[in-house]
């Protein structure tokens, strides 16, 4: 009976030492909240279960500068998530690589030649606190906040601290140009953070916000029913965000490993319905897990992220003159 339970006992140890061989350890680099990388990783887990996944984080200008600075020697070995036009602009560090469920993601949220790919998309949206309308009607549409009697009443952020601010002005410049530009800076209140933005008008400091889809959505999902999202008339614009593998990654299998799971149905269903975050796959039912509305129900203006990226200094220096035309 001894020996028997010596030779079960040195199985198990085998079995265990085995597993812990088989682990695959990945340094995971993301801009994303501590609930956000939670719930993708939850999901992550159940699919590859091996995956030691050790997060560091920071803000996305931080963690590219970082993973520029470690190009000799790379430390990360996946990124999760940036703006298409900021990852265009370090794709010197990026490894391409095509995953196996590329061909659910539409065109539009890829980058080229499979050096990055979206797992998210962020819809810009008006965000209407309507107890602090006072008599005025609400926005339907981009151009009702250039009227007079929108002064002082809604916020926008300053494109030049904010990523997906600088889509959404991006965006205001190319369809209603600079002079379009210069009636939202006439009206608007300026922040200094999307967060600001939004928090203000979930608190009532604003009547409205340009803001984001998903932070809006968590204030009504949250029982402020005197909030409301408009999808502008004139259409909405997108701003997608991606992940990447970073160049002579170390952990590189396992990098492609978690690189699948955040690209997984699963963990986008996981993201949209616990933190709305709208997934990049064509086969997420948006509208039957939540009360957002699908993507092609919703009107959009095409922009493109590549002209955005590229265009970045002369749109911010637009918006710098509308601002200073204010003063």
């Amino acid at each position: 009976m001894q020996i028997k339970h010596l030779l079960q006992s040195g199985l198990l140890a085998a079995s265990v030492a085995c597993g812990a061989a088989q682990a695959q350890n990945v340094v995971l680099y993301s801009s994303n909240n501590t609930e956000t990388i939670e719930t993708a990783l939850e999901a992550v887990k159940k699919k590859s279960p091996s995956l030691n996944v050790q997060p560091v984080t920071g803000g996305t200008g931080t963690m590219m500068k970082r993973i520029e600075a470690e190009a000799q020697n790379p430390r990360g070995d996946l990124f999760w998530s940036g703006g298409f036009g900021t990852l265009g602009a370090y794709r010197q560090h990026l490894q391409p690589y095509r995953p196996a469920d590329l061909d659910k993601i539409p065109a539009e949220f890829r980058g080229p030649d499979d050096l990055w790919v979206g797992t998210n998309v962020h819809v810009m949206v008006l965000m209407v606190n309507e107890r602090q309308l006072k008599g005025l009607a609400a926005p339907a549409s981009w151009s009702d906040l250039m009227q007079p009697q929108w002064k002082g009443k809604f916020a926008i952020t300053d494109p030049s601290k904010s990523g997906t601010a600088y889509m959404l002005v991006y965006g205001l410049y190319k369809q209603f140009g600079q002079a379009g530009l210069d009636r939202i800076a006439a009206n608007a209140v300026v922040t200094a953070s999307s967060g600001t933005t939004y928090k203000g008008v979930a608190a009532g400091e604003y009547a409205a916000g340009m803001t984001l889809e998903y932070a809006a959505q968590e204030y009504v999902a949250g029982g402020q029913k005197e909030i409301k999202l408009v999808y502008p008339a004139e259409g909405s614009y997108l701003a997608p965000e991606g992940m990447f593998i970073i160049k002579g990654a170390k952990n590189a299998q396992a990098a492609q490993a978690l690189y699948e799971g955040l690209l997984s149905k699963e963990a986008q269903e996981a993201q949209l319905v616990k933190n709305f975050r709208r997934p990049t796959r064509s086969d997420v039912a948006v509208a039957s897990l939540t009360t957002l509305p699908d993507l092609a129900s919703i009107k959009i203006f095409p922009i493109s992220q590549e002209a955005a990226a590229q265009e970045y200094e002369a749109v911010v220096a637009a918006w710098g003159q509308a601002v200073a035309k204010t003063k």
